[in-house]
């Protein structure tokens, strides 16, 4: 094996393709980066039996082969070569990396004890990338981060004709996205539970192109695993994960028809409001939020410890109103929306808030939504 690659090319191809690796793989070979180099030009691939990342990019290949290296380690040596084209040749046991005046040399693993690569399932349709990543972006604030409850790490991906839904959950908040799609077929209906980060690294990775190819498989070759394709520099990227086991909630219906208290409020100001007055919160402990005569309260600090209050100008319709929220939720969500002005639609103080950009004149409404449940206030 031996080619002749553009460096900033190649560094980031191995990065990406790395990005995934695990920290202590189960077998030595899971921690390889496999570079394959042929007719298609350069294919570096990584797989843990879970994720696997494939990328395609021009290089002068000099001789064919195939040789497995320790993945974290090129992608250090590849940041940190100088700006000159990089050599790479397998020689023996060892694969040797040159650079300008700077020469690595890498032990390399078995290439026969590798797993094979799985397929792309068949293609269910394409969507715009920067609007995939916005989108992933937006639902992934509300997943879990606790293993316990791997359900709840996902984000189920519905898909209904030419609609994504995006939801995730981890119990205290829920996150709804929807945006528009061209698939397969017209009538396509598949579902999918996502590994979050999984997904939020690699809708934002694959952003180079216009266009990013989801493919899932409702049934058949492929079930259990979705893949995504896209366009990065230098060539093509290929991500596929297995899907997460398990009924993730009906959460839906949580989404309340009815709102008895609606406040409109600068999301700038908020959150730099939300932001000063939880300096003085306890771990633990929630934000007050009074909703009266056109005005937010906001409150935070208790008993003979550090107090603190703000005023925020708020358009309120309907009854008044004192609940509270954890600080970090509300501004996971806050910092999610779009617009500039956001709506907090309340039933009553002791169900949770449906936060979402509000629509200027003339404009459609956001289609990101937010459900946060409140915390229990200090007396």
């Amino acid at each position: 094996m031996k080619f002749r690659v553009d460096r900033d090319v190649f560094a980031d191809a191995v990065a990406w393709a790395a990005r995934s690796l695990p920290l202590r793989p189960s077998a030595p070979v899971l921690a390889g980066l496999l570079i394959t180099a042929g007719d298609e030009g350069l294919i570096l691939s990584t797989f843990d039996y879970e994720t696997s990342a494939r990328a395609t990019l021009a290089a002068e290949v000099s001789d064919e082969g195939k040789a497995l290296v320790s993945g974290r380690l090129l992608a250090d040596i590849c940041r940190a070569l100088p700006a000159k084209p990089v050599d790479v040749s397998l020689e023996g046991a060892r694969v040797t990396v040159t650079c300008g005046s700077s020469r690595f040399s890498l032990q390399t693993m078995p290439v026969e004890d590798y797993p094979s690569i799985p397929d792309m399932p068949a293609a269910s349709g394409v969507v715009k990338s920067a609007d995939f990543a916005h989108a992933v972006a937006q639902a992934v604030t509300a997943a879990g981060r606790d293993d316990m409850l791997p359900v709840l790490t996902g984000v189920r991906l519905e898909i209904e004709g030419d609609t994504i839904a995006l939801l995730a959950t981890d119990r205290f908040r829920l996150a709804q996205r929807e945006l528009g799609w061209t698939p397969g077929t017209p009538d396509a209906s598949l579902a999918a539970l996502v590994p979050a980060k999984v997904l939020a690294d690699t809708a934002k990775a694959l952003t180079a192109g216009e266009e990013i190819t989801i493919a899932l498989s409702a049934s058949g070759a492929g079930d259990g695993l979705i893949g995504f394709e896209g366009t990065g520099p230098g060539g093509v990227r290929r991500t596929t994960t297995r899907l997460l086991d398990g009924e993730f909630p009906k959460v839906r219906s949580l989404f309340p028809n009815e709102r008895l208290t609606l406040a409109k409020i600068d999301k700038a100001e908020l959150i730099e409001s939300v932001k000063r007055v939880a300096l003085v919160a306890e771990r633990n402990t929630a934000v007050q939020l009074a909703f009266s005569d056109g005005v937010l309260t906001l409150d935070a600090g208790s008993g003979d410890e550090a107090q603190a209050s703000e005023r925020v100008h708020a358009d309120i319709e309907g009854e008044d109103l004192v609940t509270g929220f954890n600080p970090q939720f509300l501004l996971d969500g806050l910092g999610a929306i779009d617009q500039a002005v956001v709506e907090l639609a309340f039933t009553q103080a002791s169900k949770p808030v449906v936060i979402s950009g509000a629509a200027d004149e003339g404009e459609q409404a956001g289609t990101f939504r937010y459900l946060l449940m409140p915390r229990r206030l200090l007396s």
